[in-house]
């Protein structure tokens, strides 16, 4: 019962696999061996050698569910702090432009935080607090819109045209272009 765009399971299937792993430990309590309880539907035997391991260094409540892992996110707590963070700048972090990017926004919760998150998940975390990417408000001091201008008028075009082939060529990169398309092509 997984959702097909966001991983994880619902939470009536969390708890219908939590009830089969307290139910597992309540035979592994009763003295039964892994093999026996392996004999009831839905568990394989890896399974439940993992869970007696956990049973066995932890007790019960090592078998209890962790909740969803579809959103491996920090606490309001902590994302406060990180968007505090996030308001001090790249440069009081060590970096030297101005610009937030989904790698510095890992390591800043990396080296903050007792946490590491992916950058897919750094997005969905963002994107469910409402934040998207940064966008300058100002433009650099440096933009000179005529020398812009200038060069998409007469530089762009030049190396446009670069680009583009025209006659036979082949999808192959070992083989040269057919006979064939070598005479209808010179």
């Amino acid at each position: 019962m997984r959702y097909p765009q966001g991983g994880g399971l619902t939470a009536e299937w969390r708890a219908f696999r939590e009830h089969v792993r307290l139910e597992a430990a309540g035979m592994f309590a009763a003295g039964l061996d892994t093999a026996v309880v392996a004999e009831q539907p839905r568990v394989s035997v890896r399974s439940l050698q993992r869970w007696r391991r956990a049973w066995q260094d932890r007790g019960q409540r090592a078998l209890g569910s962790k909740g969803p892992a579809s959103h491996p996110s920090l606490s309001k707590a902590l994302f406060t702090v990180l968007e505090e963070e996030l308001a001090r700048g790249p440069a009081a972090h060590g970096w030297e432009d101005q610009t937030w990017i989904l790698e510095r926004i890992r390591s800043l919760t990396g080296r903050r935080f007792p946490k590491t998150l992916t950058l897919s998940a750094i997005t969905q975390m963002l994107r469910r607090h409402r934040r998207s990417r940064q966008v300058p408000a100002k433009r650099a001091l440096e933009h000179d819109e005529e020398k812009v201008t200038g060069w998409v008028k007469d530089t762009w075009p030049q190396v446009e045209t670069l680009r583009r082939h025209s006659g036979p060529s082949s999808s192959s990169k070992t083989k040269p272009v057919s006979r064939w398309a070598q005479s209808r092509f010179p």
